[in-house]
């Protein structure tokens, strides 16, 4: 029988579908994450809340609610050693302030653990722990956060804070989605609600997240993921849409090339580490708005930017670009595009290559550039 055009394209959408389906329903999740995220968040119930104010540098210019952090490319000027810092790109200055940014890496890796071992068991031990990290980062006084990000990624002798530092709050994505899986108490889950809220509305209208919003980078795409995902636990459908939109008229047509590659991640001195960056970003974007299937008439898209990518990470030996000045060997990891792109997409040989992935790397660098480490949440 003979098929017309139409009925060709409506044909393969079907199978598509029909794969999408199969692989989703084939794949035990919760049975294979389930010794992992119980080993995890039973270490964690041993774990206290640290917050911002558990540390601080003489060098921010906030107060001890404020989150502090230090550009991490940028280095003392060996001809002006007491002088404004010089940029040294890929480079990472060890002796930056980075305590902030370990607190909430550590809450990032606490909470989503204790939700997914909720998940599993529904034993209220993990649901009330999480709970206690919750309100001391978002609801109680002596220790909360300020809802703001006035002082990140400072730069000694040259800003006080800069909205390219709004990147650091990423580690907020998973914390917000495990929030919104918990059985929190009616008051918990307001007051942490409420924190996201007024973050999110700063976000849309401080000039530092007007200008991290318009960056052209995995900076603007990481704006895009991270109020998509906190308006999803908020429940601002409007915010959610102008998310949508932004992934479909912005960021892939401005950061995507025809060949699914991103340039502009490309041309930094740490591309293969920045290419998978910016894929699990926009990956966390269409899991949340539900994105994988939709493309450009060209073509472009998530399903695009995966098929660039799964080779590389498959055999990073095939990579054409030299190797990251830093962390190289690090990657790939458990990256969350594998495994949300395999189901949504239908790609089997994605989440087979997700299972072989190391899903619990101990690298500093690795897990700031990391922020979706509990699939259960997600799936």
């Amino acid at each position: 029988m003979n098929l017309n055009r139409r009925e060709l394209l409506q044909a393969t959408l079907l199978t598509s579908a029909a794969h999408s389906l199969n692989a989703a329903e084939t794949l035990d999740l919760a049975a294979i994450e389930h010794d992992r995220a119980l080993k995890a968040a039973d270490k964690y119930l041993t774990e206290q809340p640290v917050t911002v104010t558990a540390s601080g540098s003489p060098r921010s210019a906030g107060g001890p609610h404020d989150f502090f952090s230090e550009g991490d490319y940028w280095w003392p000027d060996p001809k002006n050693p007491d002088g404004p810092y010089i940029q040294r790109d890929g480079m990472t200055n060890p002796d930056n302030f980075v305590e902030h940014r370990r607190a909430m890496v550590r809450l990032s890796l606490i909470v989503p653990a204790l939700a997914a071992a909720w998940k599993i068991t529904q034993q209220r031990k993990y649901s009330d722990h999480a709970a206690r990290h919750l309100r001391a980062w978002f609801i109680e006084d002596a220790t909360h956060m300020n809802p703001s990000l006035l002082y990140s990624q400072a730069i000694k002798g040259k800003f006080t804070g800069r909205g390219i530092g709004i990147i650091d709050t990423l580690h907020l994505v998973e914390v917000a989605r495990a929030a919104s899986r918990l059985d929190l108490a009616v008051a918990d889950l307001a007051g942490v609600r409420k924190w996201f809220e007024t973050y999110t509305n700063w976000m849309n209208t401080h000039e530092y997240g007007i200008a991290e919003r318009d960056a052209k980078n995995n900076h603007g795409t990481c704006w895009v993921t991270q109020v998509a995902a906190f308006s999803e636990l908020t429940g601002d459908s409007k915010l959610a849409a102008y998310c949508r939109s932004r992934f479909m008229t912005v960021l892939i047509p401005n950061q995507q090339a025809a060949n699914g590659s991103f340039p502009q991640e490309l041309a930094r001195t740490k591309p293969y580490g920045y290419s998978l960056f910016n894929l699990d970003a926009l990956a966390i974007i269409a899991q949340t708005l539900d994105l994988w299937k939709w493309r450009m008439s060209d073509g472009r898209g998530m399903a695009k930017a995966m098929e660039y990518m799964y080779p590389f990470m498959q055999d990073k030996k095939t990579w054409p670009l030299p190797p990251d000045v830093m962390y190289d060997k690090e990657w790939p990891v458990r990256q969350p595009c594998l495994i949300f792109g395999g189901l949504a997409l239908g790609k089997p040989e994605y989440i087979a290559l997700w299972r072989k992935l190391n899903p619990d790397p101990t690298v500093e660098e690795v897990l700031r550039n990391y922020p979706v480490r509990q699939p259960l949440l997600w799936v």
